[in-house]
């Protein structure tokens, strides 16, 4: 259920000379642990200096959300965050402003991971969707998505994001595809079915998630014996769990900050996105969850045990894929068409 939080701090004397106007400005995330790390972040530490009011919303990534306020021009959404993938789907359809070029961000450009700024977007965190498996539940521990696959060795459930993207990776890795021939496979008919077949073998293995907050809940309980997860939900309880990461086949991506096309308050939600891509701001929510900085600058300035935890470790970015955003725009719409059609039969 999604939630509203609702922030009103008032501004110290002489920050409206950095921050010159004063709005309402309703940012929304996927929830979670995420959100929380944004909130102490980015959100608290904006509002005290610029005296604008952030309201705090979520949502699970359906971009049907975001195409109907834009559709019916009643956009109560100033900035929202999105996976790469949506993000190039959502500019491609018009549904969001064109931000990349605008002179604050572009003068940021240089100083971020190569692909952070896109023309509807920018990333501010790199975040990987890896195998997580409850140490005190194996006898043994898996070590790539072969392992996932072989239900002999490691009887019980297992979780999946319920959609073809991350899914179908996954199964052309466990049917031996190297990582880095992962999206020239899947490009193809052959391989599209070959992913397909993958799948039919754990179907009924296989409990579904749709909230990133669900996989380590999962896993706790026992109801799943694997499963795919975003790494910050597993790092953040590690501490008090035996939840357990593989980085080997895992999936790195960013996750963009956008402004819907007809937003009632774009100037500050760019000068918000320009604010969260500061050293100072991308240290600090490294800090509060184990996702990493688009900031170069902000990378060593991490704890090293916190950076040991990150997907742009360069051991833990050895065996992982790049998310390839732009196979997934193009391919997006068909495959998780099918992949619906494929999970709706029994």
């Amino acid at each position: 259920m999604n939630k509203i939080l609702s922030y009103s701090i008032a501004c110290a004397l002489g920050c409206a000379a950095t921050f010159p106007a004063f709005a309402d400005l309703t940012v929304v995330s996927h929830g979670g642990a995420n959100k929380v790390a944004q909130v102490k972040a980015f959100y608290e530490p904006y509002m005290q200096q610029s005296g604008s009011r952030l309201i705090a919303d979520e949502f699970n990534g359906e971009m049907a959300k975001v195409k109907v306020q834009v559709d019916t021009g009643s956009v109560s959404w100033d900035v929202v965050e999105m996976e790469m993938p949506e993000l190039a789907r959502a500019c491609d359809e018009g549904l969001l402003q064109e931000i990349g070029e605008q002179p604050g961000i572009a003068k940021l450009a240089p100083e971020l991971l190569d692909g952070a700024v896109q023309p509807c977007g920018v990333g501010f965190f790199v975040w990987s969707t890896v195998l997580a498996y409850n140490a005190d539940k194996l006898k043994s521990a898996p070590t790539g998505w072969a392992d996932f696959w072989d239900t002999q060795k490691f009887p019980g459930k297992r979780g999946l994001r319920k959609g073809a993207m991350y899914t179908l990776e996954f199964a052309l890795m466990a049917d031996g595809v190297a990582p880095k021939d992962v999206y020239s496979v899947l490009g193809t008919k052959e391989g599209q079915d070959r992913a397909f077949k993958k799948l039919d073998q754990i179907k009924p293995s296989i409990q579904w998630w749709e909230a990133g907050a669900q996989p380590p809940q999962y896993l706790a309980s026992g109801d799943v014996v694997m499963s795919s997860a975003y790494n910050g939900r597993i790092a953040a309880v590690q501490d008090e769990s035996q939840l357990r990461v593989v980085w080997n086949g895992g999936i790195y991506d960013m996750d963009a900050f956008a402004i819907p096309k007809g937003a009632k308050n774009t100037e500050e939600g760019l000068r918000f996105i320009q604010y969260v891509l500061q050293t100072e701001q991308q240290k600090n929510y490294a800090q509060q969850i184990a996702y990493g900085p688009v900031n170069r600058a902000a990378v060593p300035l991490v704890d090293a045990a916190r950076r040991s935890n990150m997907p742009t470790d360069e051991a833990n970015l050895a065996g992982q894929v790049a998310m390839n955003a732009a196979f997934w725009a193009d391919h997006g719409e068909q495959l998780e068409q099918r992949f619906n059609a494929w999970a709706a039969k029994q």
